[in-house]
Formats: C-alpha cells, sequence, structure tokens
C-alpha cells in the first residue's frame, strides 16, 4: 500500500484537510480566530485562491486550483484548496526524525529559498515590515499577550532575560536594519517555512503552505524566513543540520549578514512557538507545556549566542595579546581590529614597514596614540552597530582609553569584556629577541616603559600566556562564559 492508497482527514486550528487517492482538498473552517477571520464564504473563496497563487511560487505542479463545493441543488456552499497530494514519508520531518541521510535535501531547500528571494517582491510596504521598530513592535505584542502566562506554564525568570535580551540587542542595532532595507533584503517571503511543510521528493523538495491570511507577517527579512526553517530543524534535534542549512543559505544568496542577526531571528521564531505552546496549553491541552519549556530554551540559547560582543585584550608588547586577539575573533566570528595597523594606516605606512623609534616619539607620541585609539573605537563603533562582534588588539595602557571603550559598549548596548594578557619577564624577553619584523615596533627598552607607565586596570580579567596555550585558552572562554574546552563549535553535517 502506497501513501496515496487510504483516504484521511487532519484538522487544524483553521481548516480541515481531505485526503483522497492522489489529491488533497483544504477546506477552510468559518472562523474568527482574532489573526484570522473566515466567516463569509466570499472571504475563504477569497483566501483559497490567494494561497493558490502564493503557493504556485515556490510549488507550482503541488497547487492545482479551486474547488466549488455545491449542495444537491447546486447551490454554492464552499471552496477547496486542491493540491497534488504528497507522500507522508517524505515529509522533511519526518525524514530527520527517523536519521534519514537529508542533508542533501536540505541543501537544495537552501539553494531554492536562496533563488525563490531573488525574484520576491519587494516594495515600500514591503520594506516597512523589515525595520526595526517593526520588529520591535511584533516582539513587544508578543511579551503583552504572555505576561499572563509568567509563573505558569511560562517560566517568569527565562521570560525576563528574554524581554531584556531582545531590547538589549534591537535598542543598538538601528544601523543594521537600516542597511538590510536598503539593500534590499526585505521581501514578501514564505513566512511560514516549517519540516512538516516540505517534501523530499526524487525529483527535488516541494515546499508548500506560505502564510496567506495576512500579507504583513509575510512581509519580512530574507534571513528571518531561513532561520524560521532552521529553528525547525534544530527542535527536532539536528542542531548541526540547522547551521549547516543556514551556511547554505548565505553562501547561495551572498548574504552578508552577522551571525549575530542569525541568532536573534532564530529566537525570534521560537518565541512564536512558545507563544502558540502557551495559546494551546491555556486551551487545555497539558502537552503543550513541554513544548513552551523547548521553545524558550531555544530562544534563550540563541539570544545568548546573538549578543554583540565587544572585546578588549591587552597588555604591554610581547605578552600574548596579538595571538590571543586572532583566535578569540575566530572564535566569535569577530572582526578584530589591531591598533599597530591603525596607526600605520593613518600615518599612510604599510602595516609591515618598520617606524621603530625611542618612547612616544614619532608615530608614538602620545597625540599620535590618541588618534590612533580614537580611530579604533570610530571603526569599532560601525561594527557594533551593524551587529559584529568586535575583538580590538591594543596595549590599553591608559585608563582614559579604557574608558571611551566602556562609553562606546554603552552607547552601542554591547556586553564589553576586559582581558590583559601578561607573562614573565623572561618569557616576555625570549619573545621580543624572537620577534621578526611586523607591524609592533616595540622593543624591550619600549616594553619596559610601557610596563611602567600603565594605568592600573582592575576591571580587567588577567588571561596569564606563557603557560599551556590550552590553558590561556580555557581562561579566555571561562570569562566569555563559554564552553571551556574548546575555541570552535562545529558547523559540519556528519
Amino acid at each position: 500500500m502506497t501513501s496515496t492508497d487510504h483516504a484521511a482527514v487532519v484538522e487544524t486550528h483553521a481548516a480541515v484537510l481531505f485526503f483522497i487517492g492522489d489529491r488533497a482538498y483544504k477546506l477552510k473552517k468559518p472562523v474568527d480566530l482574532g489573526f484570522l477571520d473566515f466567516r463569509r464564504r466570499s472571504d475563504r473563496e477569497a483566501v483559497c485562491h490567494r494561497e493558490v497563487e502564493l503557493n504556485r511560487r515556490m510549488a507550482p505542479d503541488v497547487y492545482l486550483g479551486v474547488a466549488d463545493m455545491r449542495g444537491p441543488d447546486g447551490e454554492l456552499c464552499d471552496h477547496l484548496v486542491v493540491m497534488r497530494r504528497m507522500p507522508a514519508a517524505r515529509r522533511l520531518s519526518t525524514l530527520i526524525r527517523s536519521g534519514a541521510p537529508v542533508a542533501e535535501d536540505v541543501r537544495h531547500i537552501a539553494r531554492m529559498l536562496a533563488a525563490f528571494h531573488v525574484t520576491a517582491r519587494r516594495g515600500p510596504d514591503v520594506s516597512a515590515q523589515g525595520t526595526r521598530d517593526a520588529l520591535l513592535g511584533r516582539w513587544d505584542a508578543t511579551f503583552t499577550q504572555l505576561r499572563p502566562f509568567h509563573g505558569g506554564v511560562l517560566d517568569a525568570g527565562a521570560a525576563a532575560e528574554i524581554e531584556e535580551r531582545t531590547h538589549e540587542f534591537l535598542a543598538g542595532r538601528a544601523p543594521l536594519f537600516a542597511a538590510r532595507v536598503t539593500s534590499g533584503h526585505i521581501v514578501d517571503g514564505h513566512a511560514d517555512l516549517i519540516t512538516d511543510d516540505i517534501f523530499c521528493l526524487n525529483d527535488g523538495p516541494r515546499i508548500l503552505d506560505c502564510l496567506e491570511f495576512d500579507d504583513r507577517l509575510r512581509y519580512l527579512d530574507v534571513l528571518d524566513d531561513a532561520a524560521f526553517l532552521a529553528m525547525d530543524i534544530e527542535h527536532l534535534g539536528a542542531t548541526r543540520l540547522a547551521q549547516a542549512f543556514l551556511d547554505w543559505y548565505a553562501e547561495f544568496s551572498a548574504d552578508p549578514a552577522p551571525a549575530t542577526l542569525r541568532h536573534h531571528y532564530i529566537a525570534y521564531r521560537a518565541f512564536v512557538r512558545a507563544k502558540v505552546g502557551c495559546l494551546r496549553h491555556d486551551q487545555g491541552d497539558p502537552s503543550a507545556a513541554t513544548d513552551v519549556t523547548t521553545y524558550t530554551n531555544l530562544t534563550l540559547r540563541h539570544l545568548r549566542a546573538g549578543t554583540v560582543r565587544l572585546v578588549i585584550v591587552g597588555g604591554t608588547p610581547a605578552t600574548g595579546k596579538t595571538t590571543l586577539s586572532g583566535k578569540l575573533a575566530d572564535h566569535l566570528g569577530a572582526v578584530l581590529l589591531s591598533s599597530d595597523r591603525i596607526r600605520k594606516e593613518l600615518a599612510g605606512l604599510d602595516p609591515e614597514t618598520s617606524a621603530a623609534t625611542d618612547y612616544q616619539q614619532g608615530i608614538y607620541t602620545p597625540g599620535w596614540t590618541d588618534r590612533t585609539y580614537t580611530e579604533l573605537l570610530h571603526r569599532a563603533h560601525e561594527l557594533l552597530e551593524r551587529g559584529e562582534n568586535v575583538v580590538l588588539d591594543a596595549s590599553w595602557t591608559r585608563a582614559p582609553h579604557r574608558d571611551a571603550v566602556r562609553t562606546l559598549a554603552t552607547t552601542t548596548h554591547s556586553a564589553l569584556l576586559e582581558l590583559c594578557c601578561t607573562a614573565s619577564a623572561d618569557t616576555i624577553a625570549a619573545r621580543l629577541t624572537r620577534r621578526k619584523p611586523g607591524a609592533s615596533d616595540a622593543d624591550q627598552l619600549i616594553a619596559t616603559a610601557l610596563s611602567t607607565a600603565t594605568d592600573p586596570w582592575p576591571e580587567a580579567t588577567v588571561i596569564v600566556t606563557d603557560r599551556h596555550p590550552d590553558t590561556s585558552g580555557r581562561q579566555t572562554l571561562t570569562a566569555l562564559g563559554t564552553d571551556s574546552d574548546r575555541w570552535e563549535e562545529p558547523t559540519a553535517v556528519g
């Protein structure tokens, strides 16, 4: 028996689906759910035609048309969306749960979605839904709806942290969202990409059931569209596959979105699912409590991972700050800015060209140093507002420069971490002896002078770098509050 040999009926909150032979028929319920109102037959007819029109964008061979339902006397009663029936065994959610190899199918889906977004409708009315304030409004509406559930099915502490982290991210990221609008990343998308509605057939995936009842909810950032599916894949336990899907989507779409925005949109979609769970629980479904907890934890995990971070790594010459900065930037996927390189850039010099001179002479006078730090923070400011994590590699020996970076972190609503590298005198001397010409011009005399002139730095976490590299790595990751056993998270699909 094949999956199309038997008849079946499936009921959702807004429709009834009839499966007969190789066809599926969807009947809209005459209900008013607040966010949709299908009580009038004419409205049900219109939304049926709209569903077919919209879903033919991605699955033209599945959505066959709209059929009229007539009574015994021929009177028009209602309308049905007529679809080609999909094999249930090839549903993406079923395949993932069974452990079937679906990486190639998911890669194909990423390519299909990227291609769909290229031709998706854009315009002022669409773009208006992609602004920072529009997204904030949707988050706040959800927060308001869920307050009655705090302390019940929804953990009050988790809900408060979600609200705080959401507001903190959005408060500092207006330029990021403005850039997404300007660059055309807001489209009339799918807006309901879930694994239950995707079927992996031999001739390619079929993506069904886009959101059809409210156009505004379908106007969204392309990354938000993709993140919905990534969230659903992760919810099924396939975290690495979810990461790979977004990596493939970024590859096919050439979308330069920062990782923090990816995390934010996954969190947004997860919390919408948590809201649905709260409403189901309130309607008498006790099993929904598990979904609320799972989706709330998923939301928090991504909001935490999507925190915009500013890390300053300081220390006198040869204490290992540049090496640590590079490793830390790789771990965070951060932009690394170096005062040594910026200083020479401002002077019109190649970074590898020597500008060695006596202490506080040449391009190392206090005035030049202030100018360098000002430019360093200016570039960091622009990056942080666009959602990029930033690591700043500099000596940070002067307290006023550190005060300025703290102001920057506050202004951009970024999480600041201050690290101060240190090593023994013998280690520093040996490193300076072995050091090859490069961006840094410091020698032993300058290193000693800087050590003497360094202002106290009690706010910093001290990282000792002349022990085994794993020791300094663990110290750094502990300070970050992340996994203390590894620098990188796996992203490949096994």
